[in-house]
């Protein structure tokens, strides 16, 4: 059964919606200046969450290959194995492959991105047609 998810992307009864977490998680790995104990991503996400919630998303990530780990003293310290330009990247062309006429779903992303954004994009074409 689906849960109706409030404005914060929670559901009714409080819980986050699926892999929100592991966003919030993954987004503190990133903003982090090197790998991450548990304890140190549970006070990045500032959130409500208990310390063993956030231990079962990192040991989920890294069961995933999302995240690798180094044994510190008795714990771990976590960091992404990706990039978030990278895992964004990989995304995109997932959703791409997803299935459907490529030319709308680029049509419609580029109608979505401001200007800037457009020129970035025709200056990278250009700069890797001409490799």
């Amino acid at each position: 059964m689906r849960t109706m998810l409030q404005r914060d992307g929670s559901g009714r009864d409080g819980r986050r919606a699926a892999g929100q977490l592991e966003g919030e998680v993954l987004g503190a790995l990133w903003a982090g200046d090197g790998p991450m104990s548990p304890a140190e991503v549970l006070e990045a996400i500032g959130s409500d969450v208990a310390y063993v919630t956030v231990l079962s998303t990192l040991i989920r990530l890294h069961d995933r290959g999302t995240v690798d780990r180094d044994k510190h003293g008795r714990a771990h310290l976590y960091r992404p194995v990706r990039s978030r330009a990278e895992t964004a990247a990989t995304d995109m062309r997932a959703m791409l492959d997803g299935g459907g006429d490529h030319e709308q779903v680029l049509t419609r992303f580029l109608d979505m991105l401001p200007a800037t954004d457009q020129d970035t994009l025709r200056s990278l074409v250009r700069r890797k047609s001409t490799r």
